[in-house]
């Protein structure tokens, strides 16, 4: 960055560590697949999924915990924000939280649960990204950029916030007319599979 314009080249952003990053993103969204198909399939298919539930998650727990140590050994202000007091203290809830969910999630995966381990799922990606929002804050474009920098003027804000919220409830609405029409599990006899 040099007079708040980008100096890099194209490539600046392939490293070890955005890969490493990349190939834990794929990882969680395997996870999240593969419990949404724990959830809404049956026989043969659902215990594959099952089979699979298991070292998905484990793999997901060594990414982040991974990418958990080599944040702050890589950057010393994110260190420096997660391991100095009070903030140790009020952050802390966030990884004891990701071991807690993680075991709900194997203990789920092994008794066979058909709704938990995709909800479990979801908290660990919340997780996650609570985790990465912490880390950043505020900044939204590392390593310097602000939240506030980054804003859009506050007409534009204005006009976005009217268009949101006049179509938040259109959303909504479609969102919950799809969930209801394919709830339950898919079978054989449905039409939409």
């Amino acid at each position: 960055m040099v007079n708040r314009e980008f100096a890099g080249g194209g490539l600046d952003w392939l490293s070890p560590f955005s890969l490493f990053c990349g190939l834990g993103l794929i990882v969680a969204y395997a996870l999240l697949g593969c419990t949404w198909l724990i959830m809404k399939t049956e026989g043969p298919l659902q215990t594959r999924m099952h089979n699979l539930g298991r070292p998905l998650a484990g793999a997901l727990l060594v990414v982040m915990g991974i990418v958990s140590l080599w944040t702050p050994l890589a950057h010393p202000d994110i260190a420096e924000r997660w391991f100095t007091l009070p903030n140790l203290f009020w952050f802390l809830p966030v990884p004891i939280l990701v071991l807690v969910t993680l075991y709900g999630l194997f203990k789920a995966i092994a008794r066979n649960a058909h709704y938990t381990p995709f909800l479990l799922t979801l908290v660990l990606i919340f997780l996650g990204y609570s985790g990465l929002g912490i880390s950043l804050w505020p900044n939204i474009i590392p390593p310097s950029i602000s939240i506030w920098e980054a804003a859009a003027p506050p007409q534009s804000q204005g006009f976005m916030l009217v268009g949101t919220l006049f179509i938040i409830p259109f959303i909504l609405g479609y969102t919950y007319w799809s969930y209801y029409v394919f709830r339950g599990k898919v079978t054989h006899e449905d039409g939409y599979h």
